[in-house]
């Protein structure tokens, strides 16, 4: 028999099976386990180094192509060209460097590191040892406020509740038993048993460990886990995409000008320069930077909205989610219990309406309301820890259900201690599953005495003969009892958890009502509190913004069905019979099934971890770019398979660990919100690429069509641009304006357009023959001035310097006309970026520091320009910047992708 079929044992059959007894192990024998199971403790995933993240910066085959670059630069003594790349390597291996190590230290400030002792039996005597030093077989006991240090089969307990939802996701307390189950029964039901890394919230139990490390159902979803293979993100596979295209083209076209110069008889060396010299021509050296500046500013802004970005690439993948898997508990929802109806004679008043001020009483809020609040609060042993602090300040300890009867009394106005005191509290009768209520004995000032009550609608809404009606005790009438129980059936397909209140007037002696079966007969009822984790109030409406902008928003929940069904309606999702599924009945689904299954489903209701998995494959198979939220154990294995995955700041360390994001604030809203940021950078990064790219293209196509004049012209034929000078525009000129178009603004509402496809490359069809026609025209204009002005004046200092400024002051001016494709350049706010326009001026003081400066003059082989020199220039770029509008008009006026 197995350890996870030991919950259908008889407790004496459970202690046989491992050989182990209520006494407990002798400490011999567990040595001897100790040896056989190993210690009880997940293996640590390996610390983030400095070197790693340094490492991974090189992940880029455009970096690769660059240090190649380099190499060859510095194979042929061309110093100044190898570390001009050179630094533009390290710029961008310093600023991804910087900013994923400020993600990991913003990351260790929520890390809690925790290590605990166990109290365990050992040779018949309690004593504390580390829980890692449990073995099966090994007796242990609980208590409130404990962690559970292993999985254990219950033995004894007493009013034991535990909170599982760092394992199953659900915060609701579990109620414990020591039965024997069907070997059926889910994690979830398995009430017999306590797991590893939950944790006790109330009562006392004895438990028999069966279970440690990796084979507790924590260590199962720590393999999981691990087994879990990471995918690169969209950005990633789109960039590698490019990145391959991009350099298999320029090795082609630069291997095949040297053999052809070879072939023509060419010098070996000057046609490998040359060949070189295209090759950086064609290289958008400033990309890699641009792409790790235009993330790191993208990082900064979502963290400033409430979420901590721990992988750079993963702030673009927001913007391309097309499917929100969304966690219920804790970011649909509040993650807290809260009062939301008292149910009463005559009305139903919600407690966070009923209040002007929170901590002041409504002036119409009935007696039997404050009663109700009143019953809750003393038959409970929930505290307020600082009751002198503000409202909102409070410390609350409790069970969640019991917090959330004083969150709503204290709301109110009830003084917990001020009650204390007017009800002096003789004895209690805890909460029991066979029973189903709790009940306190009080004695007022006067000597009287007083149960109060609260347990099952069902169990005291039977035992009570009469009802509270503002101060008067009426007798429950047949219909008064009907229309309650009608309105707690009513309450509880909404969806709701009730608690019945009520009281009993006692005699003075009390030792006859002891020795009563039942506490409760002739009890007076005095209403319902109906309860949930209250749904945020803004998540309706940005499930709504989502749906606008093309993204799906999906529920997985622990709750039952016909919950979840009752939230999903209260969300605005899609709750008919097709749309929402069962753990058991997903599970039945075949490979076939699920991708048009996973399309029609909005809400799975009791999943597990491998539910996840494959939920998150089906999506993405049928292309979805999938966010999944989780703060459990539970869910980091669909964190890690997820395309964005979003842990709550609130969730266990390992979500974290796992997420590429961490929601600080643990709202939904936020992820919209970050959605809506991931799109804007998606936008910049192809202004910048498009920026980039005709500037590299316009330089290929001039150099290129250079060496081919070169190649049928006896003699050869001068470069217009040397290599130093493509260097200078494509790193220095151009590096200041594509910087600032990081900072660009949205263009319009980008949450009204649809996500971009995984499938779309990033760089479209349309941009590229947008790149083709400014490239062409440009480089077309540029030759032929310089052609005409060395044939006229055999001064190839002066045209040549007059190309490197003509292209230079062209890609600044061009810069504001691609800063967007859809409107023309009159029509945007000019300055609604400044640090644009201060880039612009900066690099136009560089570019005259590289022509007047007798330093740079030196370096890139430049002379002084005239007056004349400045007008033919301003003609070329007017020329081209009307070529890039009317490019917009063609290729962009229709191509918005509206959702």
């Amino acid at each position: 028999m197995t350890k996870s079929e030991l919950h259908t044992l008889s407790i004496d059959q459970a202690f046989q099976h491992l050989q182990s007894s209520h006494a407990g192990l002798s400490a011999d024998e567990a040595a001897k386990r100790l040896v056989r199971y190993g210690r009880n403790e997940l293996p640590h995933e390996r610390p983030f180094s400095y070197a790693t993240v340094f490492f991974s910066q090189f992940k880029n085959i455009l970096i690769i192509i660059l240090l190649g670059a380099v190499a060859i630069s510095f194979v042929l003594r061309d110093y100044v060209d190898g570390y001009v790349i050179l630094a533009a390597i390290s710029l961008n291996v310093v600023i991804g460097f910087i900013q994923e190590i400020r993600a990991e230290r913003s990351l260790e400030k929520l890390r809690q590191i925790v290590t605990f002792k166990a109290s365990v039996r050992r040779d018949g005597q309690e004593t504390r040892i580390g829980a890692a030093e449990l073995v099966p077989g090994d007796v242990v006991m609980l208590r409130t406020g404990n962690r559970v240090p292993a999985d254990v089969r219950l033995v004894k307990v007493y009013d034991l509740k535990t909170n599982e939802a760092a394992l199953t996701g659900e915060s609701a307390p579990v109620e414990k038993i020591i039965d024997s189950l069907p070997s059926a029964v889910v994690i979830a039901e398995r009430k017999n048993c306590a797991f590893f890394g939950t944790t006790v919230v109330r009562g006392t139990a004895e438990g028999m460990v069966i279970a440690t490390g990796l084979d507790t159902e924590l260590g199962k979803i720590a393999e999981l886990l691990k087994s879990t293979k990471e995918e690169p993100t969209p950005l990633q596979h789109k960039l590698t995409i490019f990145s391959r295209q991009l350099g298999t083209t320029i090795l082609g076209i630069s291997s095949l000008l040297f053999v052809v110069g070879l072939l023509l008889g060419y010098d070996p060396e000057q046609m490998f320069v040359t060949a070189v010299a295209l090759a950086v021509a064609a290289v958008p050296e400033g990309l890699v930077v641009a792409v790790t500046v235009v993330l790191a500013i993208g990082m900064r802004s979502i963290l400033k909205q409430g979420s901590l970005v721990r992988k750079l690439v993963a702030a673009e993948t927001l913007g391309s989610t097309t499917v929100i898997c969304a966690d219920k508990t804790g970011t649909l929802t509040e993650g807290i219990m809260r009062v939301v109806k008292v149910v009463t004679h005559d009305r139903h008043t919600d407690p966070r309406t009923a209040h002007q001020h929170t901590d002041t009483p409504h002036p119409d809020a009935s007696p039997s309301y404050f009663l109700a609040l009143e019953i809750g609060v003393l038959a409970s042993d929930a505290y307020i820890e600082n009751p002198d602090a503000r409202f909102e300040h409070r410390r609350i300890i409790g069970t969640p259900t019991e917090q959330a009867l004083t969150y709503a009394a204290s709301q109110a106005g009830v003084n917990q201690r001020e009650l204390a005191k007017q009800y002096r509290r003789l004895e209690e009768f805890p909460f029991d599953s066979e029973h189903k209520y709790m009940a306190t004995l009080h004695e007022d000032s006067q000597k009287h005495r007083i149960l109060f009550i609260k347990g099952a609608p069902e169990i005291l809404l039977g035992k009570s003969v009469y009802i509270e009606t503002s101060g008067k005790e009426v007798v429950l009438s047949p219909e008064r009892r009907a229309k309650l129980s009608d309105e707690y059936r009513q309450l509880s397909k909404e969806g709701l958890r009730l608690l019945a209140v009520g009281y009993k007037k006692v005699g003075v002696d009390f030792s006859d009502l002891r020795h009563h079966l039942d506490l409760l007969n002739k009890m007076v009822i005095v209403g319902f509190m109906a309860m949930k984790d209250p749904l945020r109030l803004e998540a309706k409406a940005t499930i709504e913004q989502a749906m606008g902008a093309g993204i799906k928003t999906v529920m997985i929940t622990g709750d039952h069905r016909l919950t979840a069904t009752a939230i999903a309606s209260e969300l605005g999702l899609p709750a008919q019979e097709g749309n929402i599924i069962e753990g058991a009945r997903f599970e039945k689904l075949t490979h076939e099934d699920l991708p048009q299954r996973v399309h029609d489903i909005s809400v799975y209701a009791r999943v597990n971890p491998k539910d996840k998995l494959r939920i998150i494959d089906a999506l993405q198979e049928r292309g979805d770019v999938v966010a999944m939220t989780g703060d459990g154990v539970n869910d980091a294995p669909a964190l890690k398979s997820a395309d964005i995955g979003i842990a709550l700041g609130s969730g266990t360390d390992v979500a974290k660990e796992t997420a590429d994001i961490v929601l600080l604030d643990n709202n939904f809203k936020t992820i919209v919100h970050a959605v809506e940021q991931g799109r804007i950078i998606y936008d910049n990064i192809r202004k910048i690429i498009l920026y980039l790219l005709s500037d590299s293209f316009t330089e290929i196509l001039l150099i290129g069509a250079s060496l081919l004049i070169g190649l049928i012209v006896p003699g050869g034929f001068v470069l217009p641009l040397l290599a130093s000078q493509i260097l200078w525009i494509n790193l220095i000129t151009d590096g200041f304006p594509y910087v600032a178009l990081t900072m660009e603004p949205a263009e319009g509402d980008v949450m009204k357009e649809r996500p971009v496809s995984r499938k779309e490359h990033i760089v479209s069809r349309r941009m590229w023959l947008f790149v083709g026609l400014i490239s062409v025209i440009t480089a077309i204009v540029n030759l032929a001035l310089f052609v005409s002005m060395l044939s006229h004046t055999g001064d190839v200092e002066r045209v040549r310097t007059l190309i490197f400024t003509s292209v230079a002051i062209d890609s600044l001016l061009y810069v504001f006309s691609i800063r967007s494709l859809h409107i023309p350049i009159w029509r945007t706010n000019f300055f609604s970026n400044w640090y644009l326009i201060a880039a612009v001026g900066v690099a136009c003081i560089l570019q005259l520091a590289a022509i007047y400066a007798p330093i740079l003059q030196n370096v890139f082989e430049t002379v002084s320009l005239r007056g004349s020199d400045w007008l033919i220039v301003l003609v070329l770029c007017v020329i081209a910047l009307i070529a890039s509008e009317g490019g917009k008009y063609i290729l962009f006026r229709t191509s918005r992708p509206v959702s």
